[in-house]
C-alpha cells in the first residue's frame, strides 16, 4: 500500500435545489470547479513544478491542494512564487496538507503568504488507536484551529482508513469529529478510504452535516484497496456529487495514488469523466 496511507441531519427537509447547490456551478453543471491534490502528480511536481501546474491548468483544474515533498510543501518554490504561478494560470492555491510538528508556526506563516484558505493535517499525529488518544488529538486540533484562525486560515484533518476502526464500541473517526470544535476544525473527507472501510459517505453527510467542506474525490478498487481512475472502482461519483451540500462541500480535490499508466493520463481520464457528468 502506498506510504501516503501512513502520512494520510435530517436531510428530508432539504429541497432538491438546496441539496445540489454546492456541487454545481452557476450554469448548474455537476462536478464543476475541480481541484487536485498534488500528491497525485508528486513526481512531476518535483521534476518541474511550474510546468506541471501549467499542464493541470490546461486540463481544466481550478483548485490546488499542495502536499509535503522532498522539496517542502511548495516543491522547491517559495510560498509567494507558487501563489503567483497558480494565479497566473487561473488557478487558486486553496489548501495544503501539512504535519503538526516543530515547524508548525513556520508552516502557518508560509500558508498565510501563499494565500491558502485551508491547512489540512494529513495523518494522525499519534499511532494510538484508542478513544483517549483520539480525544487528545482532538485537543491538539482545536489548538491548531485557534492558531490558524488568527491568520484567517481554516484548519482541518484528512482521514485514511484506520480512523474507522472501533475502540470500546465507538468508531474512532466519530470520536475525533465529536471532540473537535466545528467552528475551528473542519474535516476533509477522503471518499475513497471511506468506501474502502465499508462505510457510506452519505451516512456521514447526514450524521455530521456541514462538517466536510473539503473532499478528496477518489475512486477505489475495493479488492486491491488501491485508488483507481474514476468509474473503475466502488465510489458512486455522480451520487456523491449530487449530495455535496449535505456535507457542506465547498471544494473537492481529485487524488489518485496508483495509476493504470501514468499520473497525467489518469488525471486526463478523471477530468474527461467529470465532463461527461456535466453533460
Amino acid at each position: 500500500m502506498n506510504s501516503r496511507r501512513k502520512f494520510l441531519i435530517n436531510t428530508g427537509k432539504l429541497t432538491i435545489g438546496t441539496a445540489l447547490l454546492s456541487s454545481f456551478d452557476i450554469n448548474g453543471k455537476l462536478g464543476s470547479n475541480p481541484g487536485i491534490q498534488l500528491y497525485t502528480v508528486r513526481r512531476e511536481m518535483l521534476e518541474d513544478a511550474a510546468g506541471t501546474l501549467k499542464k493541470l491548468a490546461a486540463m481544466g483544474i481550478k483548485q490546488i491542494e499542495s502536499a509535503g515533498s522532498a522539496k517542502g510543501y511548495y516543491y522547491g518554490l517559495k510560498a509567494a512564487e507558487m501563489k503567483k504561478i497558480c494565479a497566473d494560470l487561473g488557478m487558486t492555491l486553496r489548501s495544503g496538507h501539512i504535519h503538526l510538528d516543530d515547524k508548525w508556526q513556520q508552516t502557518l506563516e508560509d500558508a498565510a503568504v501563499s494565500g491558502q484558505e485551508y491547512l489540512i493535517c494529513s495523518s494522525m499525529p499519534s499511532d494510538g488507536q484508542t478513544v483517549d488518544n483520539y480525544k487528545k488529538v482532538a485537543d491538539q486540533f482545536n489548538k491548531a484551529g485557534e492558531a490558524s484562525k488568527k491568520l484567517n486560515i481554516k484548519f482541518g484533518y484528512h482521514n485514511h482508513d484506520y480512523e474507522f476502526e472501533k475502540a470500546n464500541g465507538k468508531v474512532l473517526y466519530d470520536v475525533l469529529i465529536e471532540n473537535t470544535d466545528p467552528a475551528i476544525v473542519c474535516m476533509e473527507l477522503d471518499l475513497g478510504w471511506v468506501v474502502a472501510t465499508g462505510s457510506n459517505p452519505l451516512d456521514y453527510f447526514a450524521k455530521y452535516p456541514g462538517r466536510f467542506p473539503l473532499w478528496h474525490l477518489k475512486d477505489m478498487d475495493l479488492v486491491k484497496k488501491e485508488s483507481t481512475e474514476f468509474g473503475k472502482g466502488g465510489l458512486d461519483i455522480k451520487k456523491i456529487l449530487e449530495n455535496g451540500s449535505l456535507s457542506g462541500m465547498k471544494y473537492f480535490f481529485i487524488e489518485q495514488e496508483e495509476y493504470s499508466s501514468s499520473a497525467m493520463e489518469s488525471m486526463q481520464h478523471n477530468m474527461n469523466y467529470l465532463k461527461k457528468l456535466k453533460g
